[in-house]
Order: structure tokens, then sequence, then C-alpha cells
């Protein structure tokens, strides 16, 4: 399949998905966290779970930083095409080109200009969040502000809960935004993730993004994990067993690969 027919079929498939995937009960979930361009943390994870039962969801960022941007995301399109059922993408902040452009994106300012728009506009259709029927949540980085969790289906590319989505930081220090500037990076505070999470009816958040917030934030129910060694760390992911009360994020397990 070359790259056009891949990418168009893979926006024919995320339409269908639309931006909240809801995961299907009885199945372990493993949550990835950033790849960006490590197209060996990829690998490695298909090798240990797809032949598995279980479904494996991706937490975003999959180009830039790393050395072989277009190779990882060739191997995520072509696995989910194959398995649309079993494999997940979610969009991270350097999936949204579209809408926002950044600096470093190595990946986005090396390809020429019909590329680019090509691949920001099959981008911009991936889904934004996944919900395990644990009321375990998987997106990139923040909680939107939404009434219901339905809300994120309507979430419009470019908005201010879809930065929120992608862009979003944890600080964990009292009240709801810090510096929200136009121009910097969401920082937003416990008061906002306990207020969210409640009106949302959710236990757990899980989410990448944020290389230097601690692992687990806010009551450890906010979970940061990183699957590529972009930032010199070990590749982990987050396993959530389908028989198992869930609490905490530490009833989630770490494992390393």
């Amino acid at each position: 399949m070359n790259e056009k027919e891949l990418l168009h079929s893979a926006i024919d498939l995320w339409k269908s998905e639309g931006r909240l995937i809801r995961l299907p009960e009885g199945k372990t979930v493993v949550f990835v966290g950033d790849t960006h361009g490590d197209t060996e943390a990829t690998e490695r994870v298909f090798s240990r779970f797809l032949d598995t039962e279980a479904v494996i969801v991706f937490l975003g960022d999959y180009v830039d930083r790393g050395p072989d941007s277009e190779g990882n995301l060739r191997l995520l399109l072509e696995t989910k095409l194959a398995q649309p059922e079993r494999v997940f993408l979610l969009m991270g902040n350097h999936e949204g080109w579209k809408v926002a452009s950044f600096s470093p994106a190595d990946f986005w300012e090396g390809l020429p200009p019909g590329r680019r728009r090509l691949y920001s506009e099959a981008l911009s259709f991936l889904p934004l969040a996944a919900l395990s029927p644990h009321g375990v949540l998987g997106l990139h980085a923040a909680l939107p502000d939404i009434q219901s969790i339905d809300d994120i289906d309507r979430i419009e590319l470019g908005s201010a809960d879809w930065r929120k989505a992608t862009w979003g930081d944890w600080a964990d220090v009292p009240g709801y935004a810090i510096d929200p500037g136009v121009f910097s990076r969401p920082s937003y505070g416990r008061d906002y993730f306990y207020k969210v999470m409640e009106r949302l009816n959710l236990h757990i958040l899980v989410r990448s993004h944020q290389p230097h917030a601690p692992p687990y934030l806010f009551g450890d129910r906010c979970l940061t994990i990183f699957t590529s060694i972009a930032y010199g760390g070990k590749r982990r992911v987050a396993v959530l067993p389908p028989d198992r009360a869930i609490s905490t994020a530490h009833d989630l397990e770490i494992l390393y690969l």
C-alpha cells in the first residue's frame, strides 16, 4: 500500500471510531506512552502483546525527536489497519500540526509541503481518548473541561478542550489553571483534576506528554508513562488487567520493554 492509500485508509477508519474510543470489556489493556520516532519501542510493544488477547492503546506523539519518525508512523498505521480492534492510536500534540505548528519538529519540518499537508490532514482525524469499563481514561495530556465523557466526541480540532487534551501539563499544586498563556503549554492543578475526574465519574487517568512529571500524581490517580527513549528514560508500558478492582494507578502493572 502506498503512502496516500495508507493515510486515506487510516482516515476512513478514524472517522468511524470517533474521538472517544470505548474499550471492550474482558480484555487486558496495554497503555503505551510517547514513542517519538522510536521504532524499536513500537516493535517491542507489538512483539510482546500482539500475540495475546490484549488491546493496545498508544497515547500519542509518534513523530519528532527520535531517529525514525516515518518508519514508526508507518508501522503503527499498517498494524492499526491490519488489526483495527486490537490497536488504537490517540492524538498527541505532535500529531496536531494542522492547527498548531511547534518547534522542534524535525519530522514535520523535514517533509516537503505536499507530504506535510497529506500527513497533517490524516492525523487530524485521530481519536483523542480511550475509556475502559473500569473507569480508566487514556489520553495524551490533560483532561478537557467537559460536562460528560461523551462530549469528547464533540471536541473540535484546535479548540480550548483539544488543547487541554493534547498540550496540557499537570502540576501538583492547589488551583485550576496555572499560567495558561496562549503561547505556553497550559498547566492545571489538583483542584481542576479532582473536579473533572468526579464530574466524568473516572477513577484513573493514564497519560504521557510531560517527561518531567512524577509518574504518580493526585492521590496516585494520575499515571504518566513514556515508552520512547527520546528523553533518556526506560521504555515503560502500563497494563490494566480485565479482572482487577482499580482504586489507584498502582493497580496497573508497569512493565519495562
